[in-house]
């Protein structure tokens, strides 16, 4: 008997979040930073007879005024490491920020080592802040007598607030004496929402679209004798995202998620030894000709799921693809079966929601 662990999702209807946490100001992001490192004090566990690691020590050493023949450089307490790190918008100089350190060569482990003075560039080549410090590793790595224990990835460690910011990037957000604001995922009627909640919070028409992703507001009078206060409060705002049709399938865990809009056209489908015929009636129940109460309309799903070859007629109306899914479900159907016959649905025109297969 085939044994299948299928998690069913729903998304719910979209709710009402803030705008801050469905868009962000425009301007205000992070930067990317880089350098090259030592880590040294490692016990026994760094790259060894490594030739970029062995020049670094070497020229590292020169500077300091000692004079050493790389080829007598034999040392395995010392791992070649890039280092990484975001400079958040608005950083000053004086500003601390963690930053993550990478094993470049043959290391194995940067336990215990201590990250040396390591400049950190940005993209256009200018040093922003220097790193250096003590790194955490939040594991181990052990190796004694041929056995050995490993806990977490004992190649990648971090410094917390190891590193120090240099030089601030020059912006002035206000400038241009407006304020765009960006979603995170365009949608128009997304779009026309927050236009909407924008200009009932201030109380005038000030808030214009360019396009599904990017609102303008223009600061008047008010805006700019205080336009941190204005984007403050515009962040507030609470807007309803308007959320599409979606099934996301991932077949190594077995997982489907999808929203509660997705449907399914009338559609009859075989899939090897599996038949679905599904269908949809719209009945009308009204009460007698002199009984009180109001005339209603009740929509009846059927969906039939079997594994014996029967002939299969094409029925009408709309049902859920919850309804498909469970039935699946309940017969046993893979993940494997369920991505082919949610293609196949797509492909037929049949599935009325973006299929998205991990």
């Amino acid at each position: 008997m085939r044994k299948i662990c299928i998690a069913l999702v729903f998304m719910s209807q979209a709710e009402c979040a803030r705008l801050k946490d469905i868009a962000d100001v425009e301007g205000v992001r992070g930067n990317q930073l880089q350098g090259y490192g030592l880590v040294v004090g490692l016990n026994g566990t760094g790259d060894g007879r490594v030739d970029f690691t062995v020049k670094s020590i070497s020229n590292m050493l020169e500077k300091l005024g000692i004079r050493v023949d790389p080829l007598m450089i034999r040392v395995k307490n010392v791992a070649a490491v890039m280092v990484t790190a975001e400079l958040p918008a608005f950083a000053r100089p004086g500003s601390r920020i963690d930053i993550q350190v990478s094993s470049m060569a043959d290391a194995k482990s940067l336990q215990g080592g201590t990250l040396l003075f390591s400049p950190l560039k940005g993209a256009d080549g200018n040093t922003y802040a220097v790193a250096q410090g003590p790194v955490d590793l939040g594991g181990f790595s052990i190796s004694q007598g041929g056995d050995s224990a490993q806990k977490n990835h004992p190649t990648v460690a971090v410094v917390p607030q190891g590193a120090l910011v240099e030089r601030s990037i020059p912006f002035d957000l206000f400038q241009s004496k407006k304020v765009r604001i960006v979603l995170r995922k365009p949608d128009f009627t997304t779009m026309t929402r927050v236009v909407t909640a924008l200009n009932t919070r201030m109380g005038k028409q000030m808030a214009t679209a360019i396009d599904s992703a990017a609102v303008e507001i223009p600061l008047d009078a008010k805006g700019q004798y205080d336009p941190v206060g204005l984007v403050a409060s515009l962040e507030q705002v609470e807007v309803e995202q308007d959320v599409g049709a979606r099934v996301i399938v991932n077949e190594r865990t077995g997982t489907i998620i999808m929203g509660e809009k997705v449907t399914i056209s009338k559609v009859a489908l075989a899939h090897g030894n599996l038949n679905i015929a599904i269908r949809s009636e719209t009945a009308v129940s009204q009460p007698n000709a002199l009984a009180a109460g109001n005339t209603t309309t009740v929509t009846n799903t059927d969906v039939n799921v079997g594994e014996d070859v029967k002939a299969l007629q094409v029925v009408g109306g709309e049902v859920t693809l919850g309804d498909v899914v469970q039935a699946l479900n309940s017969l046993g159907a893979t993940p494997r079966d369920l991505i082919a016959i949610f293609t196949a649905l797509k492909t037929a025109g049949a599935l009325n929601a973006e299929l998205v297969v991990m």
